[in-house]
């Protein structure tokens, strides 16, 4: 589903899974993951590690986000999506800034929500700007130094 390698250390990637986890993996261990992250009620689409390489996020078809640390394998934060009475909202893709603050996440509604990572609030809903997208959104990007995001989606725009 998805793939991140950590940025303090390469040899040490986590992958996301169809098994509602994901998984943390060394390349010096044989063949099987050093520690499972479990929480999320459906397939794990994304992740992505935060920039510091110690901790990373994750997105899935239950509509959270979390933020879970590698040294301890605990979950650190929840961000529930958007939800309505049709359609629940999966996370197709997430980006953290640079610093770590905001993290970015993209929804087959359309939406691209950025959160703050310290409060756990949505500071601002780009689904909801004029510009917005009228199908999925399966992807995003971030510039490495934070000036733009770019997003993707099945709407042709």
């Amino acid at each position: 589903m998805s793939v991140s390698i950590s940025t303090a250390n390469s040899r040490v990637f986590v992958s996301g899974s169809t098994d509602r986890t994901a998984r943390l993996w060394d390349t010096r261990a044989s063949n099987r993951a050093t520690h499972i992250f479990c929480g999320h009620g459906g397939d794990v689409n994304a992740v992505k590690f935060f920039p510091d390489g110690l901790r990373f996020g994750t997105g899935s078809d239950d509509s959270t986000c979390r933020i879970f640390d590698t040294r301890t394998g605990h979950q650190l934060q929840l961000y529930r999506g958007p939800q309505n009475e049709n359609q629940a909202a999966s996370v197709t893709s997430i980006a953290f800034s640079y610093s770590g603050r905001l993290l970015f996440a993209a929804y087959t509604t359309g939406d691209c929500d950025i959160w703050d990572t310290l409060t756990g609030q949505v500071t601002l809903n780009l689904g909801h700007q004029h510009a917005a997208h009228t199908n999925r959104v399966s992807c995003l990007g971030l510039a490495s130094d934070g000036s733009a995001l770019c997003t993707g989606s099945w709407d042709q725009n």
